[in-house]
């Protein structure tokens, strides 16, 4: 088996502390990721639950274990080792839950690369990580085949889709034909519990790319947790949502947390209402997770009431904050709540959630999940006290810790060392903890606006903004002031038929009085076509700071 040199993950005395919850401390040392989602549940009897359900496919875990059998075996044919980590850019598909489990089938290290990452992302990644192979969707390879010439690891293709003699002609290779070659089995290559599962990238909100590394038995314990007390998946359930399996919030919602409990996803390649909603008709979903502007759109849809969403028994949100206007407002409609929760790409999924409580607690995103730790901290790692803002850190089944720190300088050994203190993992989030245990998100550390010596979270001024009939969209950050240190400056899309001038900002405000401090108001207004936002949805504030 190949090993990760040393120097590609921090020192040992910089990793986080990861906390193994009881219940879960009898999964295996020895194991498999595509073994314990897919096999495990073939194994023990229940090959015949369905999978993966894709507009009018359906896939059984019998089928699901063939055709990763066959692309494994393939992968195996083309020198993919253990360990040896493939790129994915794909769209939600049944080739891409295969992809992604026949890498890890064969010990490899899935690395999920957005969709919406340019020519220069993909070769940074591609060459950061090392990548032995890349799995691209025809649709998707425009800036992989720009970004060839700059591979520095001489990084194969393969093409999910187009003709496979064009394919081939540009020297990549065709996923069509190598799932033909591919035999029907294939043994688990078992791994350590402390080999690499998985490397996820963040999505880029608060600078340069960084791998975040996930050891295997974390990822399993991880997804056991989340689905016992957030989700509940079972045999029978089908989760739906639109987050892309090629990122690190999508790559955990459908391909880990589901295939824990035996449960099948319903896959949507791209985000439409009508679409989505179709889809909980026709597929019988019973819970459904998505970020709040997801929401939202949905409930604007003014042909909502026409569709059919008995089977939901569950909704869920996460990334971004929720708002107590869309929450009652989605309960209104529907007659159910959304349960909002918390996670980050480098302690893998949620660590908080909402479905601690009896009901949703407004605006909050909830308690620990069993066996998590979590402090609200000063700058000192100090506590502070109940209700006041501070800093979050984390003890979680897997937390931060960098993939090959030591290049560029050292730039994330000293984010390693910035971010992990005596075990704990620095969020970079502000929040307050209430008495009973609630966490309250502010905003990213990053984007706290500081007027006057208030601190401001630009989430609430952003839900403010978009409570206006006219407003479709709305960003908000700091910018310098001399007087003021800072001011808030608001970067509005207006509805067709709207027009963004001075008159407009006026009332604007006048509006924003009725739903917020005056301190709070936006002093400065740019009108744009579209806000920067990464393939879930969530608001890259940085590059409206730019």
């Amino acid at each position: 088996m190949a090993r990760i040199p040393e120097s590609y993950l921090p020192p040992k005395e910089m990793w986080p502390e990861y906390i193994v919850p009881e219940e879960f401390s009898d999964i295996p040392m020895k194991l498999n990721l595509a073994d314990y989602f897919v096999d495990r549940h073939v194994r023990e009897g229940r090959g015949d639950s369905v999978a993966v359900k894709f507009m009018d496919e359906t896939f059984t875990y019998t089928d699901l274990q063939r055709m990763v059998n066959k692309f494994g075996n393939a992968l195996k044919a083309a020198g993919v080792e253990s360990q040896d980590r493939v790129g994915i850019r794909l769209v939600n598909s049944p080739q891409a839950m295969v992809s992604i489990f026949a890498i890890e089938k064969v010990g490899g290290i899935p690395v999920p690369m957005s969709p919406l990452w340019s020519k220069e992302e993909v070769a940074f990644v591609a060459n950061n990580a090392e990548m032995k192979f890349f799995v691209v969707n025809e649709p998707l390879l425009g800036p992989v085949e720009e970004a060839k010439d700059d591979f520095e690891y001489g990084t194969k293709v393969i093409v999910i889709g187009g003709k496979p003699d064009e394919v081939k002609a540009a020297g990549n290779f065709s996923f069509e034909e190598m799932m033909e070659q591919g035999a029907p089995e294939l043994e688990a290559g078992m791994l350590d519990a402390d080999d690499i599962g998985v490397i996820l990238y963040t999505s880029g909100t608060t600078g340069m790319l960084k791998g975040c590394v996930h050891f295997v038995r974390p990822v399993i314990i991880e997804a056991c947790l989340v689905n016992k007390y957030v989700y509940d998946l079972k045999p029978g359930d089908i989760l739906g949502g639109s987050a892309p399996v090629s990122f690190a919030a999508g790559f955990g919602t459908f391909t880990l947390i589901p295939f824990a409990g035996g449960a099948g996803i319903s896959l949507l390649p791209k985000f439409a209402p009508a679409d989505m909603l179709d889809l909980i008709q026709r597929h019988k979903i019973t819970v459904v997770t998505g970020l709040p502007t997801a929401y939202w759109v949905l409930m604007k849809f003014p042909e909502f009431k026409k569709y059919d969403l008995s089977s939901v028994r569950l909704y869920t949100t996460a990334g971004d904050a929720l708002g107590a206007e869309t929450l009652e407002g989605w309960k209104q409609l529907t007659g159910q709540p959304i349960w909002e929760g918390f996670g980050g790409t480098e302690v893998l999924h949620l660590v908080t959630s909402n479905t601690m409580n009896p009901e949703p607690v407004p605006n909050s995103i909830g308690k620990p999940l069993p066996g998590i730790k979590v402090r609200v901290i000063d700058a000192g790692w100090n506590d502070v006290k109940p209700n006041e803002v501070g800093s979050m850190v984390i003890k979680a089944p897997s937390g931060t810790l960098y993939w090959k720190p030591y290049v560029d300088n050292e730039r994330l050994l000293r984010s390693q060392q910035e971010n992990v203190t005596t075990g704990w993992n620095k969020m970079g989030d502000a929040v307050y903890m209430r008495e009973d245990g609630n966490i309250f998100f502010v905003s990213r550390e990053d984007d706290v606006i500081k007027v006057l010596g208030y601190r401001i979270g630009p989430a609430e001024v952003e839900e403010a903004i978009m409570k206006h009939p006219a407003v479709a969209d709305a960003g908000v950050v700091g910018v310098p002031d001399p007087e003021k240190g800072q001011i808030v400056k608001a970067y509005i899309v207006m509805k067709p038929g709207y027009k963004g001038n001075d008159a407009f900002f006026e009332e604007l405000k006048e509006f924003l009085k009725q739903h917020i401090a005056v301190y709070k108001l936006p002093r400065a207004v740019e009108y744009v076509e579209a806000l920067p936002r990464t393939p879930t949805g969530k608001l890259l504030r940085r590059l409206l700071r730019k």
